[in-house]
């Protein structure tokens, strides 16, 4: 675990330790330093985890895939020759969520995915299982603050827009061609109200029955692939021949 740490190589998600002691200590201060989140459970979380017995106080959960930069993501589109396209999820715990987002960015040209370090699933291996491959194609980033790395995207010229329920704005009525990054949230309670209120504008989906929001993955699925009718439209257009 120490020397896993040490080297860096092996990208871990979470340090999950019995009690923070001397015994411990050095661990808490390589994980810190790595910025790997640690947290304090109690024996019988443990037991439910190993059932064996074998942890000695310590478990690492090791995430599927290592995690890029925000400027390694933005380096991305540019050496594409594209404008950036991005997707920030705040609190999506569930999975099965996020491999399916995952897999809907990546077949829509998402340049990349952000994720919360805290309250929020990593890159488990369901996740990549549920991406259906689409997790070794995609560049995915952890932070620890959703709402700096927001107002870090709009500093480099992005448009930032939060898909709320309640926004006044359709996602159809926003210009979605130029650099964008469309935030969305977990299961339950949805974007945070400081997420929320450092995007740019809010957009929301459509509904005709009685439910009043779309399941993440699902959200994700009609947001995104408006983006893609609209940039898609945008290039054909600039393709074409002006009339003389």
């Amino acid at each position: 675990m120490r020397e896993a740490l040490r080297a860096g190589s092996r990208p871990l998600q979470r340090l999950l330790l019995l009690r923070t002691d001397r015994q411990f200590a050095d661990l808490v201060h390589l994980a810190k330093a790595q910025r790997v989140p640690v947290h304090i459970e109690p024996p019988p979380a443990f037991d439910r985890l190993v059932p064996g017995g074998h942890h000695q106080g310590v478990i690492a959960f090791v995430a599927a895939k290592s995690y890029d930069t925000m400027e390694q993501i933005l380096d991305r589109a540019k050496t594409r020759g594209e404008k950036p396209f991005l997707v920030l999820l705040d609190g999506v715990e569930d999975p099965h969520n996020l491999g399916a987002v995952l897999r809907t960015a990546e077949a829509a040209g998402v340049h990349g995915v952000f994720i919360p370090e805290r309250r929020a699933v990593g890159l488990t291996s369901v996740v990549a299982k549920v991406s259906a491959g689409a997790l070794d194609h995609i560049s995915v980033g952890r932070v620890s603050n959703l709402i700096r790395l927001i107002q870090d995207l709009k500093e480099a010229g992005l448009w930032v827009y939060g898909v709320d329920p309640q926004a006044a704005k359709l996602h159809t009525d926003i210009d979605m061609t130029g650099p964008i990054a469309l935030v969305l949230g977990g299961e339950g309670e949805g974007l945070r109200p400081g997420v929320l209120g450092e995007c740019d504008d809010r957009v929301r989906i459509p509904m005709q029955g009685h439910i009043q929001s779309l399941n993440v993955s699902a959200a994700a699925a009609v947001t995104l692939f408006e983006a893609v009718r609209q940039r898609r439209r945008s290039v054909v257009s600039a393709a074409k021949p002006s009339e003389s």
